[in-house]
């Protein structure tokens, strides 16, 4: 008989699924105005899609905001062998990912894709482990999310004012995973084959009010659990001339950073290649991980 799991064996609850789930449902009316990091990292996942030749007949999207990455890969060269892209999930296991069992056979997909959406998870590993289950042998996974350098600046200005006005700071920004274990999470969820890249580059805001806005229109605003202590306007009017002061760029824009990591792995079998033995390789990591240095502009 198996003993059942502690309490202290779950997860840390570091998101708030059911703020999440409000955030979200706020911002779908405004989504298309803030859609071209979504749009980014769809036309990346169908790219990558358009070396691979085979057909995925069933294709799963878990993505928060599904329907950008079937607008990708139906205006890519994969598009013939891409099947119809169901997104079988609900608004609460979009949130919070992970959360609850997706209502997915095990082995009963080809292909599953999540774009932005897996930074939210509270127990990633596991919804990773989730996706794996669900695909057929060697159904393949291409994921995204945000890394580690994402609105750094932001985080900076927010924190030194907080400080400065109220003697301590309440984190403002998600923590979120570092680009380099991006391989080493897929690998721990089972995924053979896995690869991790790393796309980092920066969009120019006329102020830190429209950076905001665009936040808000993403669903991507503050969901951390426990309570939330409002910032006081004449806290957000300094941490926007902060913004500007430190950050503020010539032409007066200021500079917001964004790292997306992309993911992709393998759902083990037979016929897939084999790792060489360890100690037997000849590229160095940083070159197989391929950083690449981007800059962006703010969408029209």
């Amino acid at each position: 008989m198996t003993a059942p799991q502690s309490h202290s064996d779950a997860p840390p609850r570091i998101f708030d699924a059911v703020r999440r789930q409000a955030r979200l449902a706020r911002s779908a009316a405004r989504f298309p105005q803030a859609d071209f990091l979504h749009a980014r990292a769809a036309a990346n996942a169908a790219e990558s899609l358009e070396a691979i030749l085979r057909d995925f007949p069933v294709a799963v999207d878990l993505s928060a905001h599904s329907g950008v990455f079937d607008v990708a890969v139906r205006s890519s060269d994969a598009a013939g062998r891409v099947g119809p892209i169901l997104t079988p999930v609900s608004l609460a296991q979009r949130a919070a990912p992970g959360a609850d069992a997706l209502p997915l056979a095990d082995a009963s997909t080809d292909l599953i894709v999540s774009l932005l959406t897996l930074h939210w998870a509270n127990d990633l590993p596991g919804a990773l482990a989730q996706i794996r289950r669900a695909l057929k042998p060697d159904g393949l996974f291409i994921g995204t999310l945000f890394g580690a350098g994402t609105l750094k600046e932001l985080r900076a200005v927010l924190t030194e004012v907080e400080l400065e006005e109220r003697g301590g700071a309440q984190a403002r920004v998600s923590p979120f995973a570092d680009g380099y274990d991006g391989a080493a999470l897929l690998q721990r969820a089972g995924f053979a084959l896995p690869v991790s890249d790393v796309d980092r580059f920066t969009v120019r805001y006329a102020d830190l009010f429209a950076l905001i806005r665009d936040l808000r229109a993403m669903g991507e605003t503050n969901v951390l659990h426990g309570p939330v202590r409002p910032l006081s306007r004449r806290i957000v009017a300094r941490a926007a001339a902060l913004y500007a002061e430190r950050y503020g760029l010539d032409d007066g824009r200021i500079p917001a950073t964004f790292e997306i990591i992309h993911l992709a792995g393998w759902k083990p079998h037979d016929s897939q290649q084999k790792p060489l033995p360890r100690g037997s390789a000849k590229t160095r990591l940083a070159d197989a991980l391929g950083v690449r240095e981007m800059t962006g502009e703010e969408p029209d």
